[in-house]
């Protein structure tokens, strides 16, 4: 994704003080949470209509997600969520939380739907706990990705059960079937720099 000026023609020069912020997603752990933060609170004050997170991630830790996920759903402007390269794992349920008609997707992209993994070792107790606790965040993701695309709760666990719990690879046209992307193409943000005169 890339950002452009329009620029006034009564304008010569322009230096802005601030780019727009668009926030990249390429890893999901405690150091991309951070980063994550930070460019979320600097694109809500740098006065942008909308807040551009570009995907491009093989996935991570599912609790990062829900760290991220939380940021978005807490922000005050639209999110555009914008697909490159791929969207696989924790990527893919991060771009069903564009704001709803602001989720892009490359066509030449590629996403990866599974259920949340777990590779627990230790006691027979604490593997246990371990594996309820992947259940319940399995249930909790996927649920929330069905709501986000309009569909009933179990609408993706279903679709993974039929496929025999396998990774789920899907090109950009079946993203876009299962309405978890708006549109097949990479937008741009705009910036105008105008000038207004009138008389007081």
């Amino acid at each position: 994704m890339f950002w452009k000026t329009n620029i006034d023609n009564q304008i010569e020069k322009v230096d802005l003080r601030k780019n727009p912020v668009i926030i990249t997603v390429n890893k999901f752990n405690e150091e991309a949470v951070s980063k994550f933060r930070s460019q979320m609170s600097s694109a809500v004050n740098s006065g942008q209509k909308v807040v551009p997170i570009v995907i491009d991630s093989y996935g991570g830790q599912v609790y990062s997600l829900m760290a991220m996920v939380s940021m978005i759903k807490a922000c005050p402007i639209p999110v555009a969520t914008i697909i490159q390269g791929k969207a696989m794992s924790c990527g893919i349920a991060l771009s069903t939380f564009g704001t709803e008609g602001m989720r892009y997707m490359d066509p030449d992209a590629t996403a990866m739907i599974h259920e949340v993994s777990s590779g627990s070792v230790g006691k027979n107790e604490e593997i246990q706990a371990s594996a309820e606790e992947t259940n319940r965040l399995n249930e909790k993701i996927l649920t929330m990705m069905s709501r986000n695309c309009g569909h009933a709760d179990d609408y993706f666990s279903k679709i993974i059960h039929e496929k025999s719990h396998a990774d789920w690879f899907l090109d950009a046209k079946e993203v876009l079937k299962h309405n978890i992307v708006s549109h097949l193409r990479i937008p741009h943000l705009e910036v105008k720099v105008s000038v207004d005169m009138d008389l007081k």
